[in-house]
């Protein structure tokens, strides 16, 4: 049985790579994995493909030895596996702490779990695509927490990369700029973060990211002013960087 593995799909860019894998890919069946059970129901009508909901918090240790299991019965042909399921929560440190460490669990350590139980599961062709963020290139105050977890994505998933290369599967790192979705709806809660230079919409994030896997390439990034700006950081100062960024959202620097 061959079938793709989508994360954080009840919305986003987990559901508009649902989308796409259903229309690109040949499939037995598609997983689809997040909490909201009803809005992933509601997205398995829309695919051509058999959809198999799975209503798990992959915070929860017990969800990721539900889905071990489950891949361990049926023992399926993981043609792709997208890690999209993830949270922010924009505001300084020392306000929201407490919400901060729910950050790192579900967008590092869930995504570590899901990736090391799918890989037995993975064939050569079959691809990973994990969900970093433009705030992978550099550290962001007042997203600090989040920074840092999608810098970690982006560093785990160009490793993995070359570990996974001799066995023919290949890793994309997705790192988007700005995108309106159901994010911001649990992420923003005050005016800590100002300024946006611009927005992009999560399908076509998603369709930039399906023609940057077949090319085999290690990170994608939609809208030329998103790669100039990660070029940029490269060369300069770390501070200089973090300053720009407070200057923008008129914080203190």
């Amino acid at each position: 049985m061959k079938i793709a593995v989508i994360t954080g799909s009840s919305s986003g860019m987990g559901r508009d790579f649902a989308i796409k894998i259903d229309k690109e890919y040949t499939l037995d069946e598609i997983w689809l994995i997040a909490r909201r059970e009803e809005r992933l129901k509601e997205l398995g009508k829309e695919l051509k493909t058999k959809a198999r909901i799975l209503s798990y918090d992959l915070s929860s240790p017990s969800s990721i030895e539900e889905y071990k299991d489950l891949l361990n019965e049926t023992k399926p042909e993981v043609e792709i596996l997208v890690n999209a399921a993830g949270f922010g929560v924009f505001g300084a440190f020392e306000k929201s702490g407490e919400k901060q460490s729910d950050i790192v669990v579900l967008n590092d350590k869930a995504l570590v779990d899901v990736t090391y139980t799918t890989l037995p599961y993975l064939q050569s062709g079959s691809s990973i695509v994990n969900l970093g963020s433009n705030s992978s290139w550099q550290p962001v105050p007042y997203i600090a927490v989040y920074g840092a977890s999608k810098a970690f994505v982006l560093s785990f998933s160009r490793a993995l990369s070359m570990e996974l290369k001799p066995r023919g599967i290949r890793v994309l790192c997705v790192c988007p700029g700005w995108i309106k979705t159901e994010f911001f709806d649990r992420a923003v809660h005050d005016d800590t973060i100002v300024y946006y230079d611009r927005f992009y919409e999560s399908k076509d994030v998603v369709e930039r990211a399906m023609k940057d896997l077949k090319k085999g390439r290690l990170v994608s990034i939609l809208g030329f002013p998103v790669r100039m700006q990660v070029r940029l950081v490269k060369f300069l100062p770390v501070k200089l960087i973090m300053k720009i960024w407070c200057r923008q959202q008129k914080k203190p620097c």
